[in-house]
């Protein structure tokens, strides 16, 4: 199945997925990792996608760039997610699918690049269970993980004051370092 022939699943059954697997260890995360939204009825489904959205690299200090995007054939950059205004976006969701905002983005990603590492890698609770997660320095955004298998992630997005969750799933780009 390619990216856009992934089924919908609905909030319910995502989270049932997700809820189902074990949890992992933050320093297990750490490298470059490739993303891709589980269509789950949220408003960001197929959003990151659109806007060339590559996934994740965790450090060895458990910092992480939590937005990388494609810049061309082979290049990454970081962006800043403090730029991003959260409650727009989730209100004009379906603006973020379209040809306009991936143009767009293309053209704002050198303003919205990150210095660094943007956000923290550290073991919380959620749904009774500990294990790693992500917390955003900038924005009210956590994102929880659970291991698939030694390869594969998937993500829970929390935002503050918004019951929806935003699914993902991760798979490791090269060996763990």
């Amino acid at each position: 199945m390619t990216r856009t022939d992934r089924p919908l699943e609905s909030q319910h059954k995502a989270f049932e997925r997700f809820r189902r697997l074990p949890p992992i260890e933050p320093h297990e995360l750490v490298g470059l990792w490739r993303g891709q939204g589980i269509p789950s009825d949220h408003p960001f489904d197929g959003v990151l996608e659109n806007l060339g959205w590559f996934g994740k690299r965790f450090t060895a200090e458990l910092r992480a760039d939590a937005l990388l995007f494609r810049s061309g054939e082979r290049r990454l950059v970081a962006i800043d997610p403090r730029w991003i205004p959260l409650r727009l976006a989730l209100r004009f969701h379906h603006l973020g699918r379209t040809r306009f905002a991936r143009n767009l983005f293309a053209y704002l990603q050198r303003r919205l690049r990150a210095n660094g590492p943007v956000a923290s890698v550290r073991t919380l609770p959620f749904d009774g269970v500990a294990s790693a997660a992500m917390v955003y320095d900038a924005q009210p955004i956590v994102d929880h993980f659970r291991r698939i298998d030694d390869k594969r992630v998937i993500g829970a997005m929390v935002i503050s004051d918004d019951d929806r969750l935003f699914f993902f799933e991760l798979e490791r780009v090269g060996e763990p370092p």
